[in-house]
């Protein structure tokens, strides 16, 4: 699909802080009818293979997990106060990619604030570091694709209609085999967890944005030993993953700490952090615009 992304990033950042009087642009952008026990903005949902992926690179913890509050109708395990919506009655869940806060200065804004930013982007160039690299999720590659397939507002009509400009150059969401949807996503893109007992004390960190680094590891691990089209998790493959992603230091793991610790600092968002604290730990670079 065309797009125009320089100076924007809308659909990897959580920008509502910077229009929190827009009552439409503080809603969550998401496809589905249920709540996120978390706050994460445009959370990017993985596939088993892509989790996979992540792992093999060193990667793994750049991910986490994402819960729903269940409906009113829908089957639910309780768990520390909090209806969760289960398939089967195991609680079922998402692995995306972490969004620390960095700093950020989309729409011409100035670098004022901290705002959520997905691990992958460089808040300095607004660029992703994997694109166009294997792991750049199906997700992203596709798009808004997948919102206009669905009949969703696009984050980018959403930055069209608060900050002005033109960002989506074509409504025609082409070929969207890679959605998956219904019973089709299960164990390939929505999990469930075999042990609901186990995750006592851990959806209360989720709702809170508190989750430690073996709670992550246990929702890669499950992720990674899933069959799709399927409930079934392999305990040789769960237990093996959970060892390599509790095992994990890389750059995005540790920039991710950085971020988060400098944040809740009060430091002053300055614009070359990202020189400091991402390329230095070894992230990939980006062309900037004058590349593309």
């Amino acid at each position: 699909m065309e797009v125009h992304c320089e100076g924007c990033a809308g659909c990897c950042i959580d920008w509502r802080p910077l229009r929190a009087d827009d009552a439409r642009a503080v809603e969550h952008e998401r496809r589905g009818p249920r709540e996120p026990l978390d706050d994460a903005y445009n959370l990017v949902p993985l596939t088993r293979d892509e989790v996979r992926a992540f792992l093999e690179a060193g990667l793994s913890d750049a991910l986490t997990p994402r819960l729903w509050a269940a409906e009113e109708d829908d089957a639910a395990a309780e768990i520390d106060g909090q209806a969760v919506a289960t398939i089967a009655g195991r609680p079922a869940f998402f692995v995306g990619l972490r969004t620390p806060p960095k700093p950020v200065a989309p729409f011409g804004r100035d670098r004022e604030r901290w705002l959520e930013t997905c691990t992958f982007l460089d808040p300095t160039t607004l660029q992703c570091r994997i694109h166009g690299d294997e792991l750049f999720p199906d997700e992203c590659r596709a798009y808004p694709a997948y919102n206009l397939a669905l009949e969703q507002e696009t984050e980018c009509e959403r930055v069209e209609r608060v900050f002005g400009g033109e960002r989506l150059r074509e409504d025609d969401p082409g070929q969207t085999d890679g959605l998956l949807l219904g019973r089709g996503a299960v164990g390939g893109k929505v999990f469930v967890h075999p042990r609901p007992d186990d995750l006592e004390g851990v959806v209360s960190r989720i709702a809170r944005g508190d989750l430690t680094d073996a709670d992550r590891a246990e929702f890669v691990a499950v992720a990674a030993a899933s069959s799709p089209g399927t409930l079934a998790i392999s305990e040789h493959h769960y237990e093996q993953a959970r060892e390599r992603v509790l095992e994990t230091d890389s750059w995005a793991g540790r920039a991710v700490r950085e971020w988060q610790r400098r944040d809740a600092a009060g430091e002053e968002p300055e614009a070359d952090l990202a020189v400091r604290l991402e390329d230095a730990r070894g992230a990939p670079g980006t062309p900037g615009w004058d590349g593309r």
